[in-house]
Parts: C-alpha cells; structure tokens; sequence
C-alpha cells in the first residue's frame, strides 16, 4: 500500500468514526429494520478533506410494506443532515435529490428490468456490491448484500462446479456505460465553467468509477481462473474489500503472477489521481479550464485505462 492510499483510508475511517457518533437517533430508529450505507469516495475508503458524502438508506421488505416507515426515513434523513452539517461536510448533492429510502425488494425485484434504471435501484444496488461501507444498521446491511448475491447467484446449485456469474459482471458492465458516458458531450453552447465542471466531472469518472468497475471484474475472473467457479461466498469477499483493497488481494494471489506487475502500476497510478484531485472543486474547476492543463489531466486518465 502506498503512503497515499494508507493517508487517505486513515482519514476517511477517522471522519466516519465522528460521523457515527452523531447518529445515535438514527442507529435506533432504524435498528433491525434497515440500515445507511455509504458509497463514493468515502465507501471507497479514498476521501480527502474535499469529498462529499453519497449514501443510500435501505429498509427491509417491499415498497408496500417497508419495515421502515416513510415518517422514519424522514427522521433518518435529518439526523444525517444535522450530523454531516456539524461535521461540517459539504452539503448533499442535488439538494439532497438523492438522499432516497428503498426498500430491500427493491433492489432485487427491478434486477435485470426496465424500471431498474429510472428508479436508481441499479445504481444503489451495484455501488452496495461494489464500494459500500454501513454507517447505521451493520447486522441488517449484511442481510442485505447477502440478499442481493443471492439473487444474482439464483442459478448457482445447477451449475456449482463451473458457475460464471455472468448476470453479475454484466451490470457492472453496464453500470460502467451508465454512469461513466462522457460527461463533456452535448456541451457546445455551455459557458467555460460549466464545462470545466463536466470535465472535472469525467476525469473523476474515468478514474474512481472505472477502477471499481475493473476491479471486481477482476476479482471475479482471478477467482474462477483459479477454482473453476465462483461460490457466493466469493462475491461476498469480493464485496467487503475496497476497490484498491480487490487490486491488493490480487497481488497475493500467485497463480496470476503474471498480471502483478500491471496491477502494481494501475495502484501507483490510481494514487497519483488522489493527489491530483485533493483540492475543493471549486480550484479544480480552474484548473480545467485551461485547455492546456485539462488535455494533460485527461491524458493521465487514459493511461490508467491502459494499465
């Protein structure tokens, strides 16, 4: 682990640490009934003093009978913004747009329907799999990415010996078309700043987004290379580690030893990024809009896509 990486995953446990301890209305109004789930830059265990919070809150059962109460979630919803405003975080994206409550069918019920996008239970479901970490709710978050495994594994007991979970890395697929598309299009008639926004917006994309999407990929295919098949238990490593921590893992793993050294280099790379991006947006914002500088940025991005 470089000293980037070890820096950023100390502060990013230490902030979470204060934050959970200004949640305690929230840790029992939602005990045994659902639970908060962090993702971005801090699920990513990566944020800097810079980064905003995305998190999800999921309940048990259906959107009929949700175990958490729409009265609930509200007060779930203040107590988070009271909380993060104290520890001064900046505000919610969008307003708080996407500061939403699911039900746990949810998320499972929509998988592999047309709705699954327009209800963003693709996203909360993925990102749960992909780069989570619960601030509320342990026991029931757990049951959760167990549920939601489960449902990608459903036709696991008829092929065990030589399970490809091709449902699974399907999404993440298509999680990387759908939230990765280029964010600088459609842009002609923006003013400069805006567009240094969207740039900014990208370049973020093409790293952090990428990485998680390639990482589990990784990890799926590292793991059945080297049994044959993938067990639900596999994935549900693969879920409790980072997306550097999956790269890490994949180092210690000898019968791709091969891949180490391109492994090796895509971590280095991915720490330059950090550096680059610890800065409040508003400078980075600056920065690109310098066409000079955003080329050179953009250049870097392309590189880790080349590792």
């Amino acid at each position: 682990m470089g000293e980037v990486l070890a820096a950023r995953r100390g502060e990013t446990q230490s902030r979470l640490a204060d934050l959970k301890g200004r949640l305690e209305d929230s840790t029992r109004i939602a005990s045994g009934k659902a639970c908060v789930y962090i993702t971005g830059s801090f699920g990513r265990g990566e944020a800097s003093a810079h980064s905003d919070l995305d998190l999800f809150i999921v309940g048990l059962g259906c959107p009929d009978n949700p175990a958490l109460s729409r009265l609930d979630a509200i007060c779930i919803k203040a107590d988070l913004i009271e909380a993060t405003r104290t520890l001064k975080f900046p505000e919610f994206s969008g307003d708080g747009q996407y500061l939403e409550h699911y039900a746990e069918k949810e998320l499972i019920k929509t998988l592999g329907q047309p709705e699954d996008d327009a209800n963003n239970t693709f996203t909360a479901r993925l990102l749960l799999l992909l780069e989570s970490q619960p601030v509320i709710g342990v026991t029931v978050y757990e049951r959760i990415v167990n549920d939601v495994v489960a449902a990608y594994w459903r036709d696991y007991e008829d092929h065990k010996k030589e399970f490809i979970p091709a449902f699974l890395a399907n999404d993440i697929l298509r999680l990387w078309r759908t939230l990765c598309v280029n964010y600088e299009a459609r842009t002609a008639t923006d003013p400069p700043e805006k567009k240094a926004k969207r740039k900014v917006k990208n370049y973020k994309l093409k790293h952090s987004r990428l990485l998680t999407c390639y990482s589990a990929l990784m990890h799926l295919l590292s793991t059945y290379s080297g049994q044959n098949t993938v067990h639900p238990n596999d994935a549900l490593a693969m879920a409790k580690l980072s997306p550097t921590g999956r790269l890490e893992d994949l180092l210690k793993q000898t019968h791709i030893t091969a891949a180490h050294e391109a492994i090796d280099k895509l971590l280095r790379t991915y720490e330059e990024f950090l550096t680059a991006t610890d800065a409040p947006e508003a400078e980075l914002v600056n920065r690109f809009m310098a066409p000079k500088a955003a080329k050179e940025y953009f250049q870097s991005a392309n590189t880790l896509a080349g590792c």
